[in-house]
């Protein structure tokens, strides 16, 4: 294959103009807001899955936790139909960008500890000193806490963008690799392709739980500040 291996990553344009807006905002049209009293299988399955994974990871939050339960259900829709979408052939993972993903960790980990710092100030403040600690060392730890609070969106942003791009850089890798040996062996070229069916099915697992990952830390994040 001639095509670059990181073709699949590059913007889509069409006329001089990006369409990551319209890719963006075209999973959203995958979960219509049903407007009928008796909803078909497709509805009751996507309320049954958001009713399981809200109760799940809102059970430990507090009345003023419980506020972010549209957002976060919103987060983890968002993410996996991108991360299942980007999977089509000839398709664009916005995923895939370190700066979209920054886009979404910043402001809600921000907004999770302003929440904190207006709720629970001496509680958000102590985290910065572990009670015990020696005189000599607390300008180091908190330059350490202070540190490891701000990596905080960085390490979801770049967990999320490593895991949805090293899986789309081996399939690309196995598919060119599969092609190039059925000239070769035809043996081989089916070894390589049952391997290539196999990482494809583990990839859509891990679009999913990548999409759960990412909620659920901004969920841990929240808790910690409510």
């Amino acid at each position: 294959m001639n095509e670059n291996l990181f073709a699949s990553f590059i913007t889509p344009m069409i006329l001089g103009l990006p369409l990551v807006t319209l890719i963006v905002l075209f999973p959203s049209l995958l979960f219509p807001t049903p407007n009928r009293l008796m909803s078909n299988r497709l509805i009751s399955l996507q309320q049954w899955m958001l009713q399981l994974v809200s109760k799940q990871m809102m059970s430990i939050h507090n009345t003023k936790g419980q506020t972010w339960t549209l957002m976060l259900m919103s987060l983890i829709l968002f993410i996996g139909s991108t991360n299942l979408l980007g999977l089509l052939p000839h398709s664009f993972t916005p995923t895939t960008q370190l700066s979209m993903n920054l886009g979404m960790a910043i402001p809600l980990w921000a907004g999770a500890v302003v929440t904190g710092f207006r709720n629970k100030t001496k509680a958000s403040l102590a985290h910065f000193l572990p009670q015990g600690t020696p005189t000599p060392l607390i300008p180091m730890l908190v330059i350490i806490e202070t540190i490891s609070l701000f990596i905080q969106p960085v390490a979801l942003a770049v967990r999320l963008t490593a895991n949805i791009t090293a899986g789309h850089l081996l399939i690309h890798l196995i598919g060119g690799a599969t092609l190039a040996l059925m000239s070769i062996s035809m043996t081989t070229a089916l070894i390589t392709f049952i391997i290539l069916v196999l990482l494809t099915i583990l990839e859509f697992a891990v679009a999913m739980i990548q999409a759960y990952v990412f909620t659920l830390l901004v969920s841990l994040y929240l808790h910690d500040n409510t």
